[in-house]
This record gives structure tokens, C-alpha cells and sequence, in this order.
């Protein structure tokens, strides 16, 4: 394997596999390095949801006083493991800071801005690389059982169709007719019609770094990086566990690992931490719905899958190194049964824990300075933002216009 490339990117997740593949279709080499296995992290193990409608910050004002709640909640959407909680507390701040009116609108704004731009990227992408098959752009729903619930659902429809989330108000009857397997106690829903799942994450990932290599591009897995330095704006080197390799721009990418390697390069603190996830992966339960099914009161998820059926979602804050608390996976059978009519077939069934990167202000870093590219940080949007971030991503390299102003999701915003 030679060791000069045009570009490097480091991280080997549904971001830095897209970024790769997008620029090496374009016409300019690159490596794509990875610590583990390509799509092995948050890639591999997300709800598979194309979540465009998700517009807003990450910490709501209206969620505070649910907040205590959710921490008693054994069956909550919400864990804090409290031996982490020092550490934590500088972002926490920070995070509480973002909810005051002038932050919350402008990452509102923002984020509307970008998933926007995400939904078509989807499209492009999909139609590009032959995905059909593997990305559904059918929709999604969001269910509520509680009278309360579903007036609040309706409200919230109305306030999203103004900003341009659209979306269409159904009823028991026309939410069971969609999904015939949900139970008679869910009222009703929004249904967001520019959304999407996929199907098999290990095959999209395989699909597209197959498309990468045979585009002549390079990938290296089990390949930790040790050190990133650069002696002019022009030209970068990563020192790995498996060579040194140097490179005109170095893309970093490697989500919620990423905080790590922009220190190698910068003197930029980056308020990024991770919000652990689960899935419980369900093999027996294949065409039991069709689109992505959230709940707004149970606060989780269920994505059908060639594989079966996907239940996903809470966050915890643990931090990277605590050991993974499958309970909390199994923690989606009894959030999820009293939603279906039938009984869940949970033989076989299979835990996981991943790690969301996410910044204080709920935005990505995607930026470009000197010979670096910064491409993280998506919180839970990463999977949903791949594809806009790799057109942006491949705006900087060959240095075109981007399709939006990449200004909000500068990594100076943290200095």
C-alpha cells in the first residue's frame, strides 16, 4: 500500500465511509482508516431511521421538569450513571446554556436547514449508488396513546408543517390501517412522508466501501491512529499502528471518538460527549411493520428490518470507557409489547450499546482548516446527515460552493 494519498479520512462509520466513497468518485484518491471495522460503531447498531423531521436541539426547554422523572424511570428514556457525573458537568453546562431562547431558535434553525438538505442528499445518494434496495424512503410515524399526548402530537404537526416539517395528521383508524400489528390503544399519529429507514446496515456499509475500492480508493481496519501532525497548510500525516501515511487534507471523522484526534490537531476544546444507546434486535419478528413506528409517550422506537425487528432509542450518559448496561436494551420488550396487538417473539434476540457523539449545541463540526477537514459530531442525526455531510465534505476537498452556508458548523464556534 503506498503511503501519499489526496486525502485521508479517519473513521470508518456511515460519515467517513460516505465522505470516502463521494470524493473518490469525484476523481481524487483516498484512504479511509479505521481503529475497528468499517460500520462496526454507532453505524452498525442506530435505529436505521432517516430522521429528517428531527429539527430541534437535543435539550428542550419543555423536557426539564420531565427530567427527574425519566432518572427514577427504570424503563426511562433517560440514565446518568452518576460516577460520571463530574466529568460530565462542563458539557452539561453547556448544554443547559443552549436552551435559552436566542441559542435554541438559531440551532432550530439550523438543523431545519441542514436535514432539508439531507433529504435530497438521501435521494441523490441512493439514486447514485444503487440503494433502493437497502434505503426505504417510504416515511416514518410518531404514535401517541394518551389523549393529553396526541393533542400535543397535533400541535406539535401544526407547528412543524409551518416550518416546512411536513407531515399529516391521522387517525386510529387510518394509523391502523397503515400499521395493522399496532394495538387499539394507540390513538394516532403524524406521519413525516420525506423520511426513511434502512433495512440492512451491514449491507449498506459493505455495498458502498465495495463501491469505494472498486473506484480505486484504499481502506485500512484495525488501524488505530497514533499521532496527526502537518508541517504546512497543504499537506498532513497520520502516524498508525500499521505506518505512517501523509496526505494533502486529513478528514476527521470518527464521531464520538473524534474529540481525541482534534486534539492531536488543534487547541480547540470541543464540548463532545457521548450519549449511549441500545438496540434490541428482534430476528423473529420480520414484517411485523413497515416504516419506522416512535412512540411519544414510551420515548423509543421500532424499525423493521430484512433482519428483523429493530427496537431503539434512550439516552445515557456513561461516557466511553463504562461498560455497557445491556438492561437497558432489554428494557425495550415491556415498552414495546403493549403497542402491538400480538405477542413479541423475543427468541434469539440480541443486545447492544453504541456511542452517539454529540456536541453541546446539538451541531455537527463540519468544517475546513488548512489541511484538516472536521466531519462529527451528528448526536443522533448521524446516519440521517451522512450524505449532506459527504456533498459538503466534497465541496471543501475540490473546492467548490457548498449547498448551504457551513458558517453554523464552524469548530471555531468553541474558542
Amino acid at each position: 500500500m503506498k503511503s501519499q494519498y489526496s486525502v485521508i479520512v479517519v473513521g470508518g462509520g456511515i460519515i467517513g465511509l460516505s465522505i470516502a466513497l463521494t470524493v473518490q468518485a469525484n476523481g481524487t484518491d483516498v484512504l479511509l482508516v479505521d481503529k475497528n471495522e468499517i460500520g462496526s460503531g454507532a453505524s452498525f447498531g442506530n435505529a436505521g431511521h432517516i430522521a429528517t423531521e428531527q429539527v430541534f436541539p437535543i435539550a428542550d426547554p419543555s423536557v426539564l421538569k420531565s427530567i427527574p422523572k425519566m432518572l427514577l424511570d427504570p424503563l426511562g428514556p433517560l440514565r446518568l450513571d452518576w460516577r460520571y457525573l463530574l466529568p460530565l458537568t462542563p458539557w452539561m453546562l453547556k448544554l443547559v446554556g443552549n436552551m435559552r431562547h436566542k441559542p435554541f431558535t438559531h440551532i432550530h434553525q439550523t438543523l431545519m436547514t441542514l436535514n432539508s438538505a439531507a433529504f435530497d442528499s438521501w435521494q441523490a445518494f441512493i439514486q447514485k449508488w444503487q440503494l433502493s434496495d437497502l434505503v426505504k424512503m417510504q416515511g416514518s410515524l410518531l404514535v401517541a396513546e394518551k389523549k393529553e399526548t396526541l393533542e400535543k402530537l397535533h400541535q406539535h404537526g401544526e407547528s412543524l408543517q409551518n416550518m416546512n416539517v411536513h407531515n399529516l395528521v391521522i387517525d386510529q383508524t387510518e394509523l391502523l390501517e397503515r400499521e395493522p400489528a399496532l394495538a387499539t390503544n394507540q390513538l394516532g399519529g403524524l406521519f413525516f412522508p420525506n423520511t426513511g429507514h434502512v433495512v440492512d446496515l451491514s449491507k449498506l456499509h459493505s455495498k458502498l466501501a465495495q463501491s469505494f475500492v472498486e473506484l480505486g480508493g484504499n481502506i485500512l481496519t484495525n488501524c488505530e491512529v497514533i499521532a496527526i501532525s502537518s508541517t504546512s497548510n497543504k499537506e498532513a500525516s497520520i502516524t498508525t499502528t500499521q505506518g505512517k501515511f501523509t496526505g494533502q487534507k486529513v478528514v476527521i471523522a470518527g464521531g464520538a471518538f473524534s474529540k481525541s484526534l482534534v486534539k492531536m490537531v488543534s487547541r480547540i476544546n470541543v464540548p463532545l460527549e457521548t450519549e449511549r444507546g441500545y438496540h434490541l434486535m428482534l430476528p423473529q419478528e420480520q414484517g411485523r411493520l413497515n416504516i419506522p413506528v416512535s412512540s411519544m409517550d414510551r420515548r423509543f422506537i421500532m424499525t423493521p428490518m430484512a433482519g428483523g425487528l429493530r427496537l431503539a432509542g434512550t439516552v445515557e450518559y456513561a461516557g466511553l470507557k463504562r461498560p455497557a448496561n445491556m438492561q437497558r436494551a432489554r428494557h425495550f420488550l415491556p415498552l414495546a409489547a403493549p403497542m402491538l396487538k400480538a405477542p413479541l417473539n423475543d427468541a434469539q434476540s440480541t443486545p447492544w450499546m453504541g456511542f452517539r457523539p454529540s456536541t453541546s449545541d446539538s451541531l455537527p463540526v463540519i468544517d475546513n482548516k488548512g489541511p484538516y477537514i472536521f466531519a462529527f459530531g451528528h448526536q443522533h442525526l448521524g446516519l440521517t446527515q451522512a450524505a449532506i455531510t459527504a456533498d459538503l465534505v466534497n465541496s471543501f476537498i475540490h473546492e467548490q460552493p457548498t449547498v448551504i452556508d457551513c458558517t453554523p458548523f464552524s469548530i471555531e464556534r468553541f474558542l
